[in-house]
C-alpha cells in the first residue's frame, strides 16, 4: 500500500513520455504501483492490447492520479470510459 501520491509523482505522471507503446505501458505499470489498495483496484492485463482498470474507491489520492493521467495528452488517447463510482478504463494499443 502506498501513501498519498507526492507532487513529484503526480508531475511525473502528467509529463511522462507516452510517445511509444512501451513507454505508455511503463506509465500504466507505474500508476498500478502507486495506486492505493493495489490489486484488484488497479490491474494491467493483456498481451498486445493492454487494459488498465482503475477503481478509485473514493480515495482522493487515487482521484489525484486519475487527474494527472487525464492531463497527460498522449496517455489520455487510451481512455475508453469512466463510470460513476470511480471506475476508469484505458486500452493501450500499438
Amino acid at each position: 500500500m502506498h501513501d498519498y501520491p507526492t507532487n513529484e509523482e503526480l508531475k511525473k505522471i502528467r509529463e511522462w513520455d507516452c510517445s511509444t507503446y512501451d513507454k505508455s505501458v511503463a506509465l500504466a505499470d507505474y500508476v498500478c504501483k502507486l495506486w492505493y489498495w493495489g490489486h484488484p483496484f488497479s490491474t494491467l492485463t493483456g498481451k498486445k492490447v493492454k487494459t488498465l482498470r482503475l477503481a478509485t474507491g473514493g480515495w482522493s489520492g487515487n482521484e489525484s492520479i486519475i487527474s494527472a493521467l487525464d492531463r497527460n495528452f498522449l496517455f489520455n488517447r487510451f481512455w475508453i470510459m469512466s463510470k460513476r463510482g470511480g471506475l476508469h478504463i484505458y486500452k493501450i494499443k500499438n
